[in-house]
């Protein structure tokens, strides 16, 4: 953590100042030391250089197991690809001249995929997530000067309001208890003339399916599950060789068909290992957006991929 970043954040329950002890540091980072809210006393610890202002990863424990196993998988610098980047332009529309030079939060950083992209186009990332997820994205990502990572609830969040110029959250807000209170949470942090984009997971066929086999694997033990989704590495040459018969397994069976084999692993853990996965429809989150008086309101081709700006 660097000084900088008390700049933005706030008591995450009074929203009150907050005052900072360092007990370690490495160069400009803060790597041990206490966040202290000046009016209601609380203590947060600065521990491995991120600020943690919850005690445990509640309901997200897959996801700090997955990002830590698959640090490397999705960060461009690291697999040698453009594919976040891609993405990144595919679910927001934010390109390079969107982002420099503005405060930007990521509400669900994970091992800092998009967060990589931001903070090389020049802008000022604050990344969050709840889970320990926070480590691998610290590891890729967070000792460049323009990159913060903290530990935190979306729904409870350190942050002061009304500064953020861009606020975006892809594929997380349905992984908390409710999709829509958290889309909500996230708009008194993003000032006037703001924008916000948000991916969320759309109700579809194999969703369905999806959902029925989750029943049973979100109560399975982690490592298990881990393992058996592995199967997802040899069945995507089934599907290959045999696209009739492989369509069929896929339908009653979803799993990632992406062509690099630990990212289909990732993908099909992903899918299946979180205890809150929900999934809306592009009318419902459309109707959010309007309904929390944003516009100039889009919509992209990738279901479900809309942005908006707070007037």
């Amino acid at each position: 953590m660097r000084e900088r970043l008390m700049l933005y954040i706030a008591c995450p329950l009074c929203k009150n100042d907050l005052k900072l002890t360092v007990d370690e540091k490495e160069g400009e980072e803060i790597k041990e030391g206490k966040i202290t809210c000046s009016a209601c006393n609380r203590h947060y610890r600065i521990n491995k250089f991120v600020p943690r202002f919850v005690a445990a990863d509640y309901d997200v424990d897959t996801f700090s197991f997955e990002w830590n196993k698959f640090y490397d998988v999705q960060i461009d610098i690291l697999n040698k690809t453009n594919e976040s980047k891609e993405t990144f332009l595919k679910k927001t529309g934010f390109h390079e001249a969107d982002v420099n030079g503005k405060l930007v939060l990521d509400a669900g950083i994970g091992a800092g995929r998009y967060a990589d992209i931001v903070s090389q186009w020049g802008g000022e990332v604050i990344g969050l997530d709840l889970s320990f997820a926070v480590d691998a994205a610290y590891k890729n990502i967070g000792q460049r000067d323009n990159v913060h990572i903290i530990q935190a609830d979306i729904l409870s969040l350190p942050l002061k309001k009304n500064v953020f110029d861009i606020i975006y959250s892809i594929g997380v807000l349905h992984h908390t208890p409710d999709t829509k209170r958290a889309f909500y949470a996230l708009l008194s942090y993003l000032k006037s003339g703001g924008d916000i984009a948000v991916y969320i997971y759309s109700k579809n066929l194999y969703a369905k399916y999806s959902d029925l086999w989750r029943k049973l694997t979100t109560k399975i033990p982690m490592k298990l599950l881990y393992y058996l989704t592995a199967i997802a590495i040899p069945a995507y040459h089934i599907f290959k060789m045999h696209p009739v018969y492989g369509n069929k397994i896929y339908k009653l069976f979803p799993m990632s068909l992406h062509k690099n084999s630990r990212y289909r692993w990732l993908d099909t853990f992903d899918w299946y290992a979180p205890k809150y996965q929900w999934k809306h429809t592009e009318e419902e989150v459309l109707a959010w957006f309007h309904e929390a008086g944003l516009v100039e309101i889009q919509k992209f081709d990738f279901p479900i991929c809309v942005r908006g700006k707070k007037p």
